[in-house]
């Protein structure tokens, strides 16, 4: 009898502790790809938030389509590069592609957008939620869910902010 109690014990505190790590991880498989092109990707903007520069880039024949006002190609990447204390922290990556939305539910729909975070070493950060990028950016519908619009719209060589 005390065997099986130790037994069952075991698998329920197990049980816990996978149930507790699945809780905490929210990142999910999607089809956004760490950019192959970072070093020739465009530095257009970017922030400082106290301890934390980031740098957004893109591809320049996306900067000439969207000042053309045309809308973003499928295909196209955004990557913000966040630094903390002057050290690379992470990078995040969206990604447009032909008929991605498809993949959520209308709540959760960017136009054909998806997204994922990554760390310094350009693996997925899966303690981050992109549930919550979504829900962000849908407050960005009208200019193809891009918070940088206008600051493309201004690029002239120089990054914006």
């Amino acid at each position: 009898m005390n065997t099986l109690l130790t037994y069952a014990t075991g698998a329920a505190i197990a049980f816990s502790a996978i149930a507790l790590v699945g809780l905490q991880v929210h990142a999910e498989t999607n089809r956004v790809k760490f950019p192959e092109n970072l070093d020739k990707l465009v530095h257009y903007t970017g922030r400082q938030r106290g301890e934390s520069v980031t740098h957004i880039k893109t591809t320049q024949n996306v900067i000439d389509t969207v000042k053309a006002g045309k809308p973003v190609p499928d295909g196209a990447q955004f990557v913000l590069i966040d630094y903390r204390n002057g050290e690379l922290y992470r990078y995040f990556v969206m990604e447009k592609g032909a008929n991605w939305g498809a993949d959520y539910d209308d709540t959760r729909r960017t136009g054909n957008w998806q997204f994922q975070w990554y760390w310094a070493d350009r693996t997925i950060n899966k303690a981050e939620n992109t549930n919550r990028c979504q829900s962000c950016h849908q407050g960005a519908s009208g200019n193809d869910f891009l918070f940088t619009h206008s600051e493309i719209q201004a690029f002239d060589g120089t990054p914006v902010n």
